[in-house]
């Protein structure tokens, strides 16, 4: 692994929580994006060497939105930068982590992702991503 890559928050309306995330970090929102594939709008902001994405769900039966119901507004993954996605989904998988996917799929923000199952993590909802080229 690289570098933390980003923090997911999960918010019901990114309308409302783009400006209070940039009054919060005293920095502009420098990309949206929709993952259609996965039903949500993203918000990205630069904090250091890092990044936080907003997630919104844009239905009601995207994961985000579930995640929502159940546990309202709040910090959802933690994604980690790896150089080779599938290399390290071999190597997690092999010591017994959980995939929520067998194959990387495009994610925001110029990103090849996949998730490791909470249950594997503590509990933790884990990203790996690698910048497409």
């Amino acid at each position: 692994m690289l570098k933390i890559e980003h923090l997911g928050i999960a918010v019901k309306d990114l309308e409302i929580s783009v400006p209070l995330f940039e009054q919060l970090l005293n920095t502009p929102c420098y990309k949206t994006e929709e993952v259609a594939s996965e039903g949500v709008k993203t918000a990205f902001f630069k904090t250091g060497d890092s990044k936080i994405e907003l997630v919104a769900s844009n239905n009601d039966t995207s994961s985000i939105a579930k995640y929502i119901s159940k546990k309202g507004e709040g910090i959802h993954h933690i994604a980690f930068e790896v150089e080779n996605i599938e290399a390290e989904m071999k190597r997690l998988s092999a010591l017994g982590f959980e995939l929520i996917h067998e194959k990387p799929f495009k994610g925001a923000d110029n990103k090849m992702v996949c998730f490791l199952h909470p249950k594997s993590t503590n509990s933790v909802l884990v990203e790996l991503c690698m910048e497409i080229k």
